[in-house]
């Protein structure tokens, strides 16, 4: 999708469907009222003969507007004036493209009723994440059936000013993209060893990778994680990304930890073979983290900032392992495995630990598809955030309503730790149904030493089918990159 940035009296190319913004209940006036001028009063007909009031997600469509020289024209319905926020533009903005991006045009133009650069560049934002498609395996859909409109006009008043605000803005998409891409990929293509490669290939930004093979982790210890993958023939890998971009290359960095199982059967404990080959995209929490660090890179962000990525595949053979086994994990503690399907848990358990070792962080964030419980408990739109400090909690609360990233947080009770005592092991690595994703969480904390900590359960939100937000295509959200990606720009940069 290219994305330009043009002033209002710029001509518009062949092929263009306008979009023009307007709030509920305003008359026509701005860009607007000189379409409704310029087309005798077309428009203004064309409202008092329906019910467009200009509420949030009302779009009234215009076939070949007399007097306008575009092929079709929106008007696409903003809400309220002063609810028109960041996130109001975005919902505008990819509106408009996803209502015309199938019509056989190639442009959009979008004029805002405040044509402010930085509302053009999030405006274009915007238009780059609806505009994603996973493609890469159709090979025999018609051309009527691909999106036409490749290209996006908005209209601002500083059109260089809009560029400039737009470039980190666009470096973000991308590694929204990136994260995307790596969900959507079946686990055929996408296993333990091409992830570690494809996060290898980004040391293009400027990040470091350095990828760790199941005999090193084996002689560190990690019998928690490699326990998940000893079933399957693919080997589990650990990808450890770096980003130095602070002023002191030696600063305490930010650490964010991803859950990579890249394809789960259960194990042993096997899945109901209904929506098992969902299962492709519980390597969510780890593709999260992939992006965040994409998008750290690419915009060049002043912090040292280090992802880790515990990347397995747990698959049910003659070696996988069983209900009822006793695994040591790199911190000593044992795990009796009462369920093999609570696998993402193990895997994490041992990076969590190995990160707070090596990298002395000044936080730990962990991304995890964890458990179907936190979709019972929040539905879709918001990921369950439980933290064992306060002032950690409340900037990702902060940060996730500045981009629109939902969370809820959730109760750590010491009082349910019970409910993983084990009889012959530390723990156990499931609690029974009550509060499944707290047991999870709590189950996670005993691996976190004295530092601020978090982990975000995104089961709920790393899938979108059928999706309500006009900038997440149906499939991979790549939820988590801008949420972590705000935190990082609005806390710890400088």
């Amino acid at each position: 999708m290219e994305i330009e940035f043009v002033a209002a009296d710029a001509g518009a190319p062949d092929r263009t469907a306008s979009a023009i913004v307007v709030f509920e209940g305003g008359t026509l006036a701005g860009a607007a009222g000189r379409a409704d001028q310029a087309s005798g009063g077309q428009i203004g007909r064309a409202l008092a003969a329906g019910r467009f009031i200009g509420a949030k997600g009302q779009i009234l469509d215009l076939l070949a507007p007399a007097g306008l020289n575009v092929q079709r024209l929106l008007l696409v319905g903003a809400g309220k004036a002063e609810t028109f926020d960041d996130l109001a533009v975005e919902h505008v903005a990819a509106s408009a493209f996803n209502a015309v991006k199938g019509s056989g045009l190639t442009t959009l133009r979008l004029e805002l009723p405040d044509p402010a650069a930085a509302r053009a560049a999030r405006a274009g934002f915007a238009v780059q994440l609806a505009s994603y498609r996973f493609d890469r395996y159709r090979t025999t859909e018609s051309a009527d059936k691909k999106p036409s409109v490749t290209h996006a006009q908005v209209v601002s008043d500083d059109a260089a000013a809009a560029q400039t605000a737009f470039e980190p803005m666009s470096a973000l998409a991308d590694a929204i993209a990136f994260s995307r891409d790596l969900v959507s990929e079946p686990a055929n293509i996408l296993y333990p060893e091409e992830f570690a490669r494809r996060v290898k290939a980004l040391e293009s930004l400027g990040l470091e990778v350095e990828i760790l093979g199941e005999a090193q982790m084996a002689e560190l210890g990690m019998g928690s994680l490699l326990g998940v993958g000893q079933g399957s023939v693919r080997e589990s890998q650990l990808a450890v990304i770096r980003w130095n971009g602070a002023a002191d290359k030696d600063a305490q960095p930010v650490a964010f930890i991803g859950k990579g199982v890249c394809f789960d059967t259960g194990g042993i404990s096997i899945k109901p073979a209904d929506g098992m080959e969902d299962m492709k995209w519980d390597m969510g929490g780890a593709a999260a983290v992939a992006g965040l660090m994409h998008a750290l890179a690419g915009r060049k962000a002043k912090v040292n900032a280090v992802g880790l990525l515990g990347l397995v595949e747990n698959m049910p053979d003659g070696n996988a392992q069983r209900p009822g086994d006793v695994v040591t994990s790199l911190s000593g503690q044992t795990i009796e495995v009462i369920n093999t399907d609570a696998e993402g848990r193990l895997v994490l358990a041992d990076v969590l630990w190995y990160c707070q070792d090596r990298f002395k962080p000044r936080f730990m964030i962990d991304l995890a598809t964890l458990t179907g419980a936190i979709i019972i408990a929040l539905g879709h739109d918001y990921a369950g955030l439980f933290c064992n400090n306060d002032a950690l909690a409340a900037e990702l609360l902060g940060a996730s309503g500045a981009e629109g990233e939902g969370l809820w947080r959730m109760p750590l009770p010491a009082s349910y730790e019970k409910q993983i005592d084990s009889m012959i092991a530390d723990m156990k690595n499931v609690g029974g149904r009550p509060a499944g994703s707290i047991t999870a969480a709590l189950f996670l904390q005993k691996f976190v030493r004295n530092l601020p900590w978090a982990h975000l359960d995104i089961a709920s939100t790393a899938w979108k089918k059928p999706s309500t937000v006009p900038t997440i295509p149906d499939g991979a959200s790549g939820f988590g990159v801008r949420l972590l990606n705000r935190l990082v720009a609005d806390r710890y940069e400088g």
